[in-house]
């Protein structure tokens, strides 16, 4: 029995589907994740080795380099970074596109393996490398807590309590802590003192190290138990520090008899972080994977609140990002598009078709979308910005198959059949083609969501979401549909006027029968149409992601490599004071040393150092960036003449970084450094649309080295290892031991008085202590001089090989590809040394690479679609009818993304796919129409004509319906290019269906148009 005629006639059956939909969906609603945007796996790992003492191009050779060597022998690796400064290696570990999710647990611990047997490579004062695969952890519930006048341990007395308190919430994975203060214990020795007693400063380091340290004393049996015997305690309070006893010479001091014991801050923190100009620090909060972070981020709240009475006051938790708040607006701002767009759907429905034919039809779309969430709840797909967007961009498929069956049934029930035989008949010739055509729109999209990149699996949802929407819609259109048109459509009388004999359609009967004589005109003209529009699109502006809607931007702010950390803070303090003027801007939040915590998947933490300073800046509404963007702009650049300072929009999707960006690779430091000059030079005269042009090396810092004299040393009995030892104490000083405070370690400092006054005066008559003479010794004496040089404090390699980066960006309004065509010659032309190699990166690369992914997947998901088109028919003409619409689907496309002025970005391309979709199944509908039409007998041109007229309304209104549903999407900053995509390609593709594709079923079929002329004489 065929299917339409057994939804009517076990309707029972249907009617559970329909409830299974239904109640399914509100389930699904209620339970499924929710995100922000989808998640996407960061195939990253850093490894970090400490080298104290090292140079950055010492650091670069004896610990990136065997690092390196070890970890480029696994077959998982894309991309191997490392980051070289004084005294650190930072190795950056990218993993192949290949490798998903769910391999790279396994992948980290082969990683780990490598990096451990290379430690035996490293230099014996290097310390343990540190693998950190959890660099992508995403703390999307992330407040800036203020706490003014507190002290510092209070201040972390408060957030051990809050951590302590949120990790207990249900749900909560992780939380984070960064911007704490950082304190020391200062031992200050008086060097007259030290020199008279002629104690040696290791001495006392010793001694402090071996009064705080924590050493196991043993166990023993007694009477069959065991007994931890516990060491003697050392000094766990200041005051006891200070009662630390040294022998010297037989005689015992005590430490506070030469030197002060003082507790602080330390000069030079790693972070500074301030919320509105006061001092705080930030409590990120991570939900666990696949949880509601909207029910999550209510719970954190929710015992935030409980924890009110507890807090003591003053203690402020200022919300910097919500995650969670942000998701619930976003999901409900998008389900009203979404309801808005079926509202739109089921109106134009009415009044084309009648309000019986919008119930039947918009019944069966309202049904499809629940259960689809349905679905997507059970397959744990989360509701987020792609997955919901899926719905709206398959909503002109998900009505086509409906309104098919819907129209069919209507007309020939208006003609006098039977519901009954009206379904069989009209489901019999439509179901195999639309089963057909749906799976071909399914195929399209394939390419996405079967892509391994980053891109790829940002828009995976899409992929499944229109896939299980889609052949859900087939489904419920050849079963719900013709049980409701059963219930609700009349039955006409036998030889009732017929259903295409309306002035609309005899006026397209007629245009199309001109269109026909005219064959080889109209064909001219769609060519010279197509000629003219692939024209126009290589004028439309490129873009990979578009900029967010999230009322947030950045400041990134550089000082000249060398600066200190309370310099950039000052610096950072003026533009607080000149925002804290403006009434647009909510918050402020300050970071100095580094970036925030990854509050957002799409945010990238700067590199820590010094120099950065960092500002993540709210506003009111999203419209009021641009303007205050500019102004900042404007005051940062003149009042901070001395930094690089430079604004930023939050974009979505994977990728960041620079809009433009060139790399160029080769062995020598200086050769590098005048190949990136060049290219600033170069890209400058190129175009004026560049600015911001740095490099990632930065600039060279100052460096004093000592003139070791080997001979007066020697007879001294004083080493290098002296020397720097005593430099260290003159200087940041020497850590001894460290002193523990409930769960705190705070590091425990000697180093000479005045260590932290600036300039190096003071060097020069450092004592340094001479073992075999028992004395100290004037550092002048064991020297001759200082030399000072500049040097690369940071060496940026790339899969090994030494890369320096020229980056830039471009002004609001402009986008990076635009730029790129302009500078890409010009630089592409550099005579390069031999061994020198340059490559792109930025924007071009990362859209690239995701064009290149997409690519490998489309040629097997085109060839899907080629054969089921060929099996669909059996034939070779018609599918290939079908696919001569597709090319001229750019048409409609170039023309909508010139008149508004949007760039064709990424999402767009997604339209496109769905625009080509959308297409192919029209097409292949009206050519099945047609060949069924001649197998009635119907002469050739004349069942051309009918079979089309047939098609015209179902073309029409899935069109109308889709166009006027992605009118909700125009004002979505997200989805903007891709609604105006699907709605100007769709407008011109309802003409290459309904004119274009009988005009090539005509030409392609020339005998059949001989036999009829022959049959007319």
């Amino acid at each position: 029995m065929p299917i339409a005629r057994a939804a009517i006639d076990r309707s029972l059956l249907t009617w559970m589907l329909m409830l299974v939909c239904l109640l399914g969906g509100v389930w699904g609603f209620l339970t499924m994740g929710r995100l922000e945007d989808p998640s996407f796996t960061i195939k990253n790992a850093i490894i970090l080795t400490p080298y104290p003492g090292a140079s950055a191009a010492e650091v670069a050779r004896e610990v990136s380099e065997p690092l390196e060597s070890a970890i480029q022998q696994m077959d998982e690796l894309d991309t191997l970074e490392s980051f070289n400064k004084p005294g650190l290696s930072r190795i950056n570990v990218q993993i192949a596109d290949t490798y998903d999710g769910s391999e790279l647990p396994q992948v980290w611990d082969r990683l780990r393996a490598r990096v451990g047997d290379a430690q035996a490579d490293l230099p014996p004062d290097a310390g343990t490398s540190l693998v950190n695969d959890s660099f992508g952890d995403v703390y999307g519930i992330f407040f800036a807590v203020t706490a003014p006048g507190f002290s510092d341990d209070e201040v972390h007395d408060i957030a051990d309590f809050l951590r302590r308190e949120i990790l207990a919430v249900d749900g909560v994975a992780d939380v984070t802590l960064a911007g704490l203060p950082e304190e020391a214990i200062f031992v200050e020795p008086d060097p007259a003192i030290l020199t008279n007693l002629g104690l040696n400063p290791e001495a006392i380091a010793g001694a402090i190290s071996e009064s705080t340290a924590v050493v196991p004393a043993g166990s023993l049996d007694q009477q069959g138990q065991s007994i931890r015997i516990d060491a003697p305690s050392g000094s766990r309070t200041v005051d006891e520090i200070r009662g630390i006893t040294i022998g010297v010479g037989g005689d015992v001091v005590d430490l506070t008899d030469f030197a002060s014991v003082s507790r602080g801050r330390v000069e030079d923190p790693s972070m500074i972080i301030r919320f509105n100009g006061q001092e705080a620090f930030t409590l990120g909060v991570s939900g666990k994977e696949g949880l509601n972070i909207v029910d999550v981020g209510r719970r954190v709240d929710d015992r935030l609140a409980e924890l009110q009475s507890e807090i003591p006051v003053g203690v402020d938790l200022n919300p910097v990002y919500q995650q969670h708040t942000v998701v619930e607006e976003a999901s409900n701002a998008f389900l009203l598009n979404l309801a808005m767009s079926v509202a739109i759907v089921i109106v134009v429905l009415a009044v084309f078709m009648g309000w019986r034919s919008a119930v039947v039809v918009g019944v069966t779309l309202l049904l499809t979308v629940v259960g689809t969430l349905f679905f997507m709840a059970l397959f744990g797909i989360e509701m987020e910005r792609i997955s919901l967007g899926a719905l709206i961009i398959a909503m002109g498929m998900l009505v086509d198959n409906a309104i098919v069956i819907a129209e069919g049934m209507q007309g020939d029930m208006a003609q006098g059949k039977p519901s009954r035989e009206a379904a069989e008949d009209t489901a019999g010739k439509t179901q195999i083609p639309l089963l057909g055509a749906t799976i071909i729109g399914v195929m399209a999209f394939a390419g996405i969501g079967l892509s391994p990149d980053a891109a790829g699996e940002f828009l995976f949802s899409l992929f499944a979401v229109i896939g299980i929407s889609l052949m859900l819609s087939w489904l419920l259109a050849v079963t719900v549909t013709p049980l409701l048109a059963h219930y609700f459509f009349k039955r006409g009388a036998a030889g009732a006027q017929g259903a295409y004999d309306g002035p609309i359609f005899r006026a397209y009967a007629a245009t199309l029968r001109l269109a026909l004589r005219l064959r080889w005109l109209v064909v001219a003209g769609l060519i010279a149409v197509t000629v003219v529009c692939y024209w126009g699109f290589g004028q439309v502006q490129q873009q990979f992601f578009p900029d967010s809607n999230t009322p947030l931007f950045y400041v990134h702010y550089q000082l000249p490599q060398g600066g200190e950390i309370d310099r950039t803070a000052s610096d950072m303090s003026l533009v607080e004071d000149w925002l804290a003027d403006r009434p647009e801007v909510v918050s402020v939040s300050t970071f100095v040393g580094g970036g925030a915590s990854r509050f957002m998947l799409t945010y990238d933490p700067n590199e820590q150092l010094a120099t950065y300073g960092h500002l993540i800046i709210r506003t009111e509404t999203l419209e009021q960036i641009p303007g205050l963007r500019d102004d900042l702009d404007a005051f940062g650049r003149q009042a901070l003449p001395g930094g690089e300072f430079r604004t930023e929009r939050l974009a979505f999707g994977p990728g960041g970084g620079a809009a433009v960006a060139v790399r160029f690779s080769g062995a020598d430091a200086d050769v590098l450094r005048k190949l990136a000059a060049e290219a600033e030079t170069r890209m400058l005269e190129a175009t004026d649309q560049l600015r911001d042009l740095r490099t990632d090396w930065r600039e060279r810092e100052m460096s004093i080295r000592p003139l070791y004299s080997e001979g007066r040393a020697q007879t001294a009995g004083v080493t290098r290892s002296d020397v720097a030892q005593a430099l260290q104490l003159a200087t940041k000083g020497l850590t001894a031991g460290t002193y523990r405070e409930d769960s705190r370690l705070i590091p425990i400092v000697v180093r000479m008085p005045g260590a932290a006054s600036e300039g190096g005066a003071h060097l020069a008559g450092q004592p340094v202590y001479s073992a075999a003479a028992g004395t100290f010794i004037p550092l002048e004496q064991l020297l001759d001089g200082f030399a000072y040089s500049a040097e690369d404090t940071l060496i940026q390699r790339r899969n090994r090989l030494p890369t320096i980066t020229v980056m830039g960006d471009v002004p609001a309004g402009v986008t990076a590809a635009s730029v790129f065509a302009q500078v890409r010659a010009p630089i592409e032309a550099m005579d390069l040394p031999e061994g020198y190699a340059l490559e792109w990166g930025g924007e071009y690369e990362n859209s690239t690479d995701a064009q290149e992914s997409l690519a490998t997947r489309l040629p097997i998901s085109l060839i899907i679609m080629v054969l089921i088109s060929i099996l669909l028919f059996g034939k070779l003409r018609q599918p290939l009818i079908v696919w001569l619409l597709v090319p001229m689907a750019v048409n409609g496309v170039a023309i909508g993304l010139l008149t508004t002025g949007l760039p064709f970005s990424f999402t767009a391309l997604l339209g496109l796919l769905s625009l080509s979709g959308m297409l192919l199944k029209n097409g292949i509908v009206l050519v099945e129409e047609i060949d069924l039409t001649r197998a009635q007998g119907v002469p050739f041109t004349r069942a051309v004509v009918e079979a089309s007229t047939s098609r015209l309304r179902p073309v029409v209104l899935a069109a109308a319906t889709t166009i006027l549903g992605m009118v909700p999407l125009i004002w979505d900053a997200f989805f903007a290019s891709m609604a105006v995509t699907i709605m100007g390609g769709l407008g011109f593709a309802s003409i290459l269906t309904l004119i274009a594709a009988p005009v090539f079923y005509y030409l392609l079929f020339p005998g059949e148009r001989r036999a009829e002329g022959r049959a007319a004489d």
